[in-house]
């Protein structure tokens, strides 16, 4: 990799998913994506990573995972597992990455495809650079006129490219993390299965839309649909007032329990329903106080 620091790229001409990305910092002031006008470089240097780097598993990938072996060590004192600290450098690059796709495809039913010479990564500003040159629509969008537009049949068509798009850009990085990982195929699939739901629901409460997130994920993922493994995984309990708490079942294990055995996330399959209960009931108490 270049060692030349080259400045932010500049927004080119909008595209189709364009208002996708520029609602997604309105409410999210973690990650701000910029696409690349045709011809323009994508950023080198200043912390830049691409994704086809990362996936050659060489040494863009050991310094990406000294950052987060870094990481570990400075918030938790200890240090962390080489394989533990490969799913977090995985998961840090992972959650924003599908957002790339699934962001558009809720939000304007657009879905854009970015194999891994497209995307770059500056993860301490929360940046993305990526190239938009294909994305799939449904029939009467008005971006199906635009260069690149691919027209697909219907819903679950367009379903279908989301999985697609995921798929191909996540897959050559779990080859790469995957073996630091000490992971085999279905369980990192797992994991991109959990990057993709928790990712847009996240975001999608912060775009008031949580409710509407979940049956679109439900859909997205009904199980079965390979490479993937399980379902959206969400589910409700019963708090001890009568009302409902949301909450799912994670696909796979993010390992942070090797760190802090005893605070475990409310979706961690090692989490039981109780604990869920007493965690999720004092969190919508808190949120409406």
């Amino acid at each position: 990799m270049s060692v030349s620091t080259v400045a932010a790229p500049a927004l080119g001409a909008p595209s189709a998913v364009a208002d996708s990305y520029a609602r997604l910092s309105e409410v999210y002031s973690g990650l701000r994506v910029t696409e690349l006008a045709p011809g323009e470089r994508t950023p080198e240097g200043g912390g830049w990573v691409s994704a086809a780097r990362l996936a050659e598993g060489g040494a863009d990938l050991d310094a990406f995972l000294a950052w987060d072996n870094a990481q570990v060590l400075k918030d938790y004192g200890t240090q962390a597992r080489p394989d533990v600290v490969a799913s977090f450098g995985l998961h840090r690059y992972a959650w924003p990455a599908t957002l790339l796709i699934t962001v558009p495809w809720f939000l304007h039913r657009r879905v854009p495809r970015f194999p891994v010479a497209d995307v770059s990564f500056q993860r301490t500003l929360g940046r993305m650079a990526v190239r938009t040159d294909s994305f799939a629509c449904l029939p009467g969008d008005p971006a199906a006129v635009l260069p690149g537009a691919r027209v697909v049949p219907d819903e679950e068509a367009l379903r279908a490219a989301v999985r697609a798009s995921v798929a191909e850009h996540l897959g050559p990085l779990l080859d790469a993390f995957g073996p630091r990982m000490r992971r085999r195929s279905r369980a990192l699939w797992s994991l991109a299965t959990d990057e993709i739901v928790e990712g847009l629901w996240y975001v999608a409460h912060l775009f008031g839309e949580e409710e509407r997130a979940v049956t679109e994920l439900e859909r997205l993922l009904p199980g079965a649909t390979k490479p993937y493994v399980g379902t959206a995984g969400f589910r409700e309990l019963t708090g001890p007032d009568g009302e409902a708490l949301p909450t799912r079942d994670r696909a796979s294990c993010c390992m942070f329990y090797t760190l802090r055995p005893d605070d475990t996330c409310v979706t961690c399959p090692r989490t039981c329903d109780e604990e869920r209960v007493a965690r999720l009931s004092a969190g919508a108490g808190a949120a409406a106080s």
